[in-house]
């Protein structure tokens, strides 16, 4: 059976939805007790001070939207290699039971189009070592080039606040 969905980009009174996937996708990574984020916090960071950007994946038609099937969570960062904006795919989820449907692949295009709309030069997002069936999509459906000579690197709060230990302090 062919699922009926639609894309749009999220606003304030999806937080709950967006929260849902959020933990689905944490508990998917192994990682439910790492899924912190609040309501308060969504509603600040993401719709106040517009630090991300979200679209949302529903069943249905826009005139009769269902639930939330899917997101892809963005932020925009700068290459100076380019001299351009890029595009970060924070997040990108969908429910196991909306899979293989063409949800991730229309969520990746219209991302696309958001990146081409501010000219971006690249889109770039991360992936668990062990995620293979994500993987094998980006790169086969998405032709992704794996950035292989790249590590991660992560401070975290404390991590964040130790920094202020490498302060120059004028006398």
């Amino acid at each position: 059976m062919t699922l009926t969905f639609h894309i749009r980009p999220a606003n304030v009174n999806d937080v709950d939805a967006m929260l849902k996937l959020v933990r689905d996708l944490a508990t998917y990574e192994k990682e439910p007790e790492s899924a912190r984020a609040t309501p308060a916090l969504f509603r600040e960071n993401v719709f106040e001070k517009k630090y991300a950007h979200t679209l949302l994946a529903f069943d249905g038609t826009p005139e009769a939207p269902g639930i939330a099937l899917g997101m892809a969570l963005y932020f925009f960062n700068f290459s100076t290699w380019t001299g351009k904006p890029g595009l970060f795919l924070e997040d990108l989820y969908v429910s196991p039971h909306a899979r293989n449907q063409g949800i991730g692949k229309a969520l990746f295009a219209e991302l696309g189009k958001v990146a081409q709309e501010k000219d971006c030069a690249r889109l770039d997002w991360s992936v668990l070592k062990w995620n293979t069936p994500s993987i094998a999509f980006y790169e086969k459906k998405l032709e992704a080039t794996a950035m292989e000579e790249w590590m991660g690197m992560r401070l975290e709060e404390q991590g964040i606040q130790n920094l202020q230990k490498l302060a120059v302090h004028a006398d």
